[in-house]
C-alpha cells in the first residue's frame, strides 16, 4: 500500500497537511525475522505497513503469547511508549519480509501540536486502534475458540498462508493441536 492509501485510511487530511505529515515519512525495508520493537524499551519510532506482516507478542511462562497481526495498511505501534513514554510489553517482529513507513514519535507529536488536520487525524487513528482493541478482549472473554478462528479467518482470510500456525494457535489462546482440531472440524 502505498502511504497515501494509507493515511487516508484512517482519516482525510487536506492537502497540505498530508505533505506535512509525508515529509516526516521515511521508507524502510527488514528481513523476516527482525525485532521492530523490544519489550522493556521506550520506543520512538512509529510505522506503517506498505507490505509484509508483523506480530506483537509478550514473553510468558508457557511461551511467547502472540497478541497482534499486522498487516498491509496497518499501523506498528507501542501504545505504551507512545502515550506515556514508559517501556513497552511488546515485542514486535516481522514475520514476513517487510517494507515498512517510519517515522519518529516525536515529529508526529510535534505536526499535532501545528496542525489541527493532523492532530484530528490523530485522534482517529488511535480511536480504531483502540477498537480493535477492545473488539480483541470482548473476543477473548465471550466467544469460543472456534468462533475466533472463524472471526480471524472472515478478518483476514490470507492469514493461514502467510503466519505459522503456531502463532495462530497464540493469537488464539489455544494450543496448535486444539486449533488442528478446530480446522477439522470446520472442514
Amino acid at each position: 500500500m502505498e502511504i497515501d492509501e494509507i493515511l487516508e485510511h484512517f482519516h482525510p487530511l487536506p492537502p497540505q497537511s498530508r505533505e506535512a505529515l509525508k515529509a516526516r515519512i521515511s521508507e524502510v525495508r527488514y528481513p523476516k525475522g527482525h525485532m521492530l520493537m523490544r519489550t522493556g524499551r521506550v520506543e520512538k519510532m512509529l510505522y506503517f505497513i506498505r507490505s509484509g506482516i508483523v506480530r506483537a507478542y509478550s514473553d510468558a511462562d508457557r511461551g511467547d503469547v502472540t497478541f497482534w497481526f499486522g498487516k498491509e495498511g496497518d499501523v506498528v505501534v507501542s501504545m505504551k511508549s507512545y502515550v506515556s513514554g514508559q517501556p513497552g510489553y511488546e515485542h514486535i517482529e516481522t514475520l514476513e519480509a517487510c517494507e515498512l513507513y517510519q517515522m519518529r514519535a516525536q515529529d508526529l507529536e510535534e505536526l499535532f501540536a501545528n496542525d489541527i488536520h493532523i492532530a484530528n487525524w490523530g485522534r482517529k487513528l488511535i480511536g480504531q486502534e483502540l477498537i480493535k482493541t477492545e473488539e480483541r478482549l470482548i473476543s477473548m472473554q465471550f466467544k469460543t475458540a472456534q468462533e475466533r478462528y472463524l472471526d480471524l479467518m472472515s478478518a483476514t482470510p490470507d492469514l493461514l498462508h502467510r503466519v505459522q500456525l503456531c502463532h495462530i494457535a497464540s493469537f488464539l489462546g489455544i494450543t496448535q493441536v486444539s486449533l488442528s482440531r478446530i480446522r477439522a472440524d470446520i472442514r
